[in-house]
């Protein structure tokens, strides 16, 4: 280990645990769903729209959490998150206790907000926290942070209640949203005092005009002007929106194709996006470029989305292991691609690309609206121009910025 590797590890650390958080408020929804639907009564396309607010916030959060990064900073921004987070799941006890179905999207919709704010202070920060050519290496180790954290929720509420999820109600929720508001403030806490460097992208700082990134973006006023950014924000959205596909369709599957122990297939795109992202931390950017990642998970998730379609919907199950592990380096190649050469730009391009996340909230409702209209296993040839469209990307739509 270098010195200079040395020097990142610690920041490493404290950026994994941000991710960690990511993830595990994330995976609340998987907890709160079945419960809201039991407690309040309330349908399937109702208790989904819990997830749906909270990808919402990052359209509109996603610019002004840029101007708060350029305001005071990305590790000021972080810690404020959490504290956002904390005012979340208070919100949440408060819903539970006067069992209201509208409060309850409200602190969904707070705690993306945060979740907003976090992320675009996070994945530039570790995009340019050491060599760019390493970055999707760098991503693809938070990636595993984040994934894991899914499940944990409902484990952690389980075992704290001593009881299966189908017995929880809502009324249950306010012993471990307590304890998760405690630990969100405490990450707040520290975030502030963390030593992690304030870094620039090369020719943020408008004085650096030596840079070739300082020289590209000398000559543009807007950050719309930078077309492989504005294209990276289209294959981003287009990759949010097929990731939760595969991650949020597995047991609702399984239950129609008449599976038994529907709930033991949420496992499938889990392990593959997790083998995707060891396998980026192995091969990037030794013997792969990030480019060239993003062209083999792209072709490895069009075949995954054509064989869930063609093959008997008995084993199509299986194949959303592929989309899965297809997407798993889509997220660390898109965004150092889409953010090279940005110079002072970088901030607002990061707002961008964490705007694109509401692809996360469109495109699993139009897999809903396509399995009303067709069937389930139809429903997936949604998926297969999404991931042509970042297989263009990944090919030449990030060259744009040399030509």
């Amino acid at each position: 280990m270098t010195k200079n590797t040395k020097s990142f590890v610690l920041p490493l650390t404290f950026i994994g645990i941000m991710f960690f958080a990511i993830g595990f408020a994330l995976g609340i929804n998987s907890l709160l769903v079945p419960v809201l639907q039991k407690s309040l009564g309330i349908s399937n396309t109702a208790s989904y729209l819990i997830i749906a607010a909270t990808f919402i916030p990052f359209l509109v959060f996603g610019y002004p959490a840029g101007l708060t990064i350029k305001a005071i900073g990305y590790k000021r921004t972080m810690s404020l998150s959490f504290f956002i987070f904390a005012v979340a799941f208070y919100l949440f006890i408060l819903s539970a206790s006067q069992e209201s179905f509208p409060l309850f999207l409200l602190a969904s919709f707070i705690s993306g907000a945060a979740n907003a704010y976090l992320q675009a202070a996070v994945n530039p920060y570790i995009t340019i926290l050491g060599p760019l050519d390493s970055a999707a290496k760098r991503i693809s180790i938070m990636g595993i942070c984040n994934k894991l954290a899914w499940p944990i929720p409902a484990i952690f509420i389980v075992w704290l209640l001593g009881k299966d999820v189908s017995l929880i109600g809502i009324e249950d929720l306010n012993k471990p949203f307590i304890i998760i508001i405690c630990a969100f403030v405490a990450l707040g806490i520290m975030a502030f005092f963390a030593p992690l460097p304030e870094v620039k992208a090369a020719g943020e700082d408008e004085s650096d005009e030596k840079t070739d990134a300082s020289f590209y973006a000398s000559r543009k006023t807007s950050v719309f002007q930078f077309p492989h950014l504005l294209l990276g924000c289209l294959a981003l959205f287009l990759y949010v929106g097929v990731e939760t596909v595969s991650l949020g369709t597995l047991v609702d599957y399984a239950k129609e194709l008449g599976l038994e122990g529907a709930a033991n297939y949420a496992w499938i795109a889990p392990i593959g996006i997790v083998i995707g992202y060891i396998c980026g931390i192995i091969f990037i950017p030794k013997y792969l470029s990030q480019a060239t990642a993003l062209k083999i998970c792209s072709i490895l998730a069009i075949i995954g989305s054509l064989l869930v379609v063609l093959t008997p919907s008995h084993i199509s199950i299986y194949f959303i292991s592929f989309m899965a592990l297809g997407c798993s380096l889509m997220w660390p190649a898109l965004w150092p691609l889409a953010m090279a050469d940005l110079g002072k730009f970088t901030k607002a391009g990061s707002s961008l690309l964490i705007m694109a996340m509401f692809g996360g909230a469109v495109v699993p409702t139009l897999y809903g609206w396509l399995k009303d209209i067709a069937t389930p296993q139809q429903a997936y040839w949604l998926c297969l121009p999404c991931f042509l469209f970042i297989l263009y990307y990944g090919v030449a739509g990030y060259k744009i910025r040399t030509k």
